[in-house]
């Protein structure tokens, strides 16, 4: 386990206690009215944990409370590993960003557009060009997930029974060879929408390094980092510190017990999902974004090189664009005006037509059951949010936590 302790005082760092306090002052609000039913929050800057607090409960109905050492389902916070695991390969030269999927999962080179129609009786086109990994990696394949409920092609995921989950006895690559049979929404390249791109992204890692995503994951990004809390699954020894999952209860918006999605967490996975299967802790966390900011290296093991992780941080849209005018709606609390895509996280472009407190160049994203994380390059800082309450739209917390963290920065 990443041992997770306050390192210095804010002020050394230039961040102010008494703002800092701020912080904690706000979300405890949230469970003292019952819509979060606890929360863990570390802020560090220039390397060191400066700010620490927990609040609330992590189990609810045993009356456990949020410790350092909680275990959380992290969701789509998985993505940014499964993404540093890609282009760790990618570096040694096992794929180009601009080649077929199909040349890892041949069932992609048969892939076909929805061009129109309905779920019932779905008219389609063939590909354009290739789906590619560069695709995969920046949610521009044409791939989709059921829960959006935006599109026909939503309804056939949930149909094939894709929605909040796989379906049972189908492990990653018998998933990916389904989402493969099923139509793309568009061409790829031509629009950005979030989708199961990073699990298809998982097996890509599987076939390049003929390894399982666990077993890559493990020796290759969370063994050198020291994160032991990081799994897809939790063993009966450590079960006692996972979270329960928690959904708002219509009407009241009181955080409920949602145990038919948190109990998956308990035993292993048919699908190791690398867009959203991993259970890990804030000391976990707060390392892997530790190692983004330090450019790919932390406390002596380098995971990339400065200018690969550079080139993860920048906005891939084409044009530049932002995710409001190139994406389809997100299924998020967010806005997305002045935030573009890299190559497996967000971006800031524009703080200001983003009208939340950042800095260019801020990368990060944030998990379904209202989880966030973020790196801040030009103001050193690093933020890990974690909490169990599913799903992220019900609360605005990823624009009230930077708001809160930026005025704290006083030096």
């Amino acid at each position: 386990m990443a041992k997770l302790r306050v390192e210095v005082d804010p002020g050394e760092v230039g961040l102010d206690a008494g703002r800092l306090g701020r912080i904690d002052a706000h979300f405890a609000r949230y469970v003292d009215d019952g819509r979060l039913p606890g929360w863990l929050v570390v802020v560090s800057r220039r390397g060191r944990v400066a700010h620490l607090s927990t609040y609330g409960r992590r189990d609810l109905e045993a009356d456990l409370p949020v410790e350092e050492d909680t275990l959380f389902r992290i969701y789509s916070m998985t993505k940014p590993l499964t993404s540093v695991a890609a282009m760790m390969l990618h570096e040694e030269g096992a794929f180009a960003l601009a080649d077929p999927v199909s040349r890892f999962i041949p069932s992609f080179g048969d892939a076909r557009v929805f061009r129109g129609g309905s779920a019932l009786r779905p008219v389609t086109e063939p590909l354009t060009e290739p789906v590619r990994i560069w695709h995969l990696l920046t949610h521009t394949a044409g791939l989709t997930y059921g829960f959006h409920h935006a599109h026909p092609v939503d309804t056939l995921y949930r149909q094939a029974g894709f929605e909040w989950g796989t379906p049972k006895g189908l492990d990653l690559a018998a998933c990916c060879d389904v989402w493969a049979e099923l139509p793309l929404l568009f061409q790829p390249g031509r629009e950005w929408n979030y989708s199961v791109a990073t699990d298809v992204l998982g097996r890509v890692v599987e076939v390049a390094s003929g390894q399982s995503l666990d077993a890559f994951l493990a020796e290759r990004i969370l063994g050198p980092l020291g994160m032991d809390d990081t799994t897809f699954w939790v063993d009966e020894p450590d079960q006692d510190r996972l979270a329960a999952l928690y959904l708002p209860q219509t009407g009241t918006g009181r955080a409920v017990r949602g145990d038919a999605f948190g109990q998956v967490a308990l035993s292993r996975p048919d699908c190791l999902s690398g867009g959203g299967g991993l259970v890990s802790s804030a000391g976990d966390y707060a390392r892997f974004a530790a190692m983004l900011l330090g450019g790919g290296a932390l406390d002596g093991v380098r995971l990339l090189g400065p200018r690969t992780v550079a080139y993860m941080a920048s906005n891939h849209l084409p044009g530049g664009a932002d995710l409001e005018a190139f994406g389809r709606p997100l299924f998020a609390e967010t806005t997305f005006d002045g935030i573009g895509f890299g190559l497996g996280f967000s971006v800031v472009v524009d703080p200001v037509k983003n009208r939340v407190p950042s800095s260019a160049g801020e990368l990060g994203w944030g998990g379904a059951a209202s989880t966030a994380f973020w790196v801040d390059p030009a103001e050193e800082i690093t933020v890990v949010f974690l909490t169990q309450l599913l799903p992220s739209s019900t609360h605005p917390i990823r624009s009230e936590l930077k708001a809160l963290v930026s005025q704290a920065i006083v030096a």
